[in-house]
Parts: C-alpha cells; sequence; structure tokens
C-alpha cells in the first residue's frame, strides 16, 4: 500500500466516523433524574422492527415471512437490551429491577395489546412499572441469529447488517412524560449480533441515562 493510498483511507475513515456521531441524538427531560429517584421497575418492550431487503430477496419471500423476520428482530433488541441492563445490575452499575422480557410479552400477549394505538402509560400500568423502553428498530438486513438463518435458508443470503437505526424512549408511567430519547444510525459492519449492536449503542448514551451510576 502506498503512502497516498494510505492517507485516503485515514481521511475516508474520519469522514465516515463523523457521518455517523451526526446521526446521533439524545434528547434527556431537564427533570429526569429527579423523577427517576422514585423508580424501582422498568419494562421493554419488544421493539418495531423494520428490515429492508434488496427487491431480488423480496421476490423470494411472502409478506408473512418478512413479518417473521421483523418480529424476531423486535424481540431480539428487546432480549439484547434486557442483557445490557443485567449486565450493569451485576456489577452493581444499575439502580433499579428490569422486568423479564417473558413476563413482559406474556402479559402484552393474554391483553391482546396492539402496540400502534396503546400509550406508554398504559402500558406501564398494564406492566405495573414505574417506566417503560420503547422503540424503533430499522436496518437493511436482520441481525438476530433467527432471522439471519430463515433469510439465508429462504434466499441465500448470509451476511452482516451495512446499516441500522435504533430509535428507543423512556416514559413515565404515571403520566407518559417523555423522560429519554436516544436515535442513533451506525453505518459500516457491525457483526450478526443485536448484542453487539446494543452494546455498542449504549456505551455512550448510558452516560447519560439517570438509572446508572
Amino acid at each position: 500500500m502506498n503512502k497516498i493510498t494510505f492517507k485516503l483511507l485515514i481521511v475516508l475513515t474520519l469522514l465516515v466516523g463523523l457521518t455517523v456521531e451526526a446521526q446521533t441524538h439524545l434528547f434527556e427531560h431537564p427533570d429526569f433524574e429527579t423523577i427517576a429517584k422514585d423508580h424501582q421497575s422498568i419494562a421493554i418492550i419488544p421493539f418495531s422492527a423494520k428490515v429492508s431487503l434488496r427487491p431480488k430477496q423480496m421476490k423470494e419471500i411472502t409478506p408473512e415471512q418478512l413479518k417473521e423476520m421483523e418480529i424476531s428482530e423486535g424481540q431480539s433488541i428487546q432480549t439484547a437490551m434486557y442483557s445490557w441492563f443485567l449486565k450493569r445490575k451485576k456489577r452493581g452499575k444499575l439502580l433499579i429491577d428490569v422486568q423479564d422480557p417473558n413476563k413482559t410479552n406474556a402479559i402484552l400477549k393474554k391483553n391482546e395489546i396492539d402496540m400502534e394505538i396503546t400509550t406508554p402509560e398504559e402500558l406501564a400500568q398494564l406492566l405495573e412499572v414505574d417506566a417503560v423502553i420503547t422503540g424503533k428498530f430499522e436496518t437493511d438486513k436482520p441481525m438476530s441469529d433467527g432471522a439471519s438463518i430463515a433469510l439465508g435458508l429462504l434466499v441465500g443470503f448470509w451476511g452482516t447488517t451495512n446499516s441500522a437505526t435504533v430509535n428507543m424512549s423512556i416514559n413515565n408511567a404515571e403520566d407518559g412524560t417523555l423522560l429519554w430519547n436516544y436515535n442513533k444510525r451506525v453505518v459500516g459492519s457491525l457483526g450478526s449480533s443485536n448484542d453487539q449492536l446494543i452494546n455498542k449503542l449504549m456505551r455512550k448514551a448510558s452516560r447519560r441515562l439517570a438509572y446508572t451510576k
């Protein structure tokens, strides 16, 4: 590799890094820390996921199969987020309890909850927690193991995600107030694990999260 090529690679790397950072948005309610002091538990709702495949891939699968992939992605993000919180709880760096996703999903299914018409405060009251985490996840290739394997078997495509966008919010149970919102788009190969994605996304954001030390 000659010097010119090497310098060009450095410039491109810096430009990509700047682009990624420019697409990061974090909102924190001015009274989040004060409100969070009274919180004892939170629940993570399955994320609303959208997987955008190539036109050729779309022809190989049915709308039902795509929907199943998106449900798998949304639940995988939920599980990855729960694991992230548990690790901090084990280290003594989490100030609240996080409801087990299995319990959360069972309650939602039992009550036949339509996520599109249910407010955050209604969800929190149903789940008997002090706040809920909701979010949207968009990617151009599925990242969860289940969805990736399904896509590979259906259309013969295997590989890592090129881009992903996560928009997640924390709402107060009492009045539905938005306490925290984090929107980040990551470009580049992230690996096939949603755990890696959540760890990457939360690395900096957690410093502004009132529930963590």
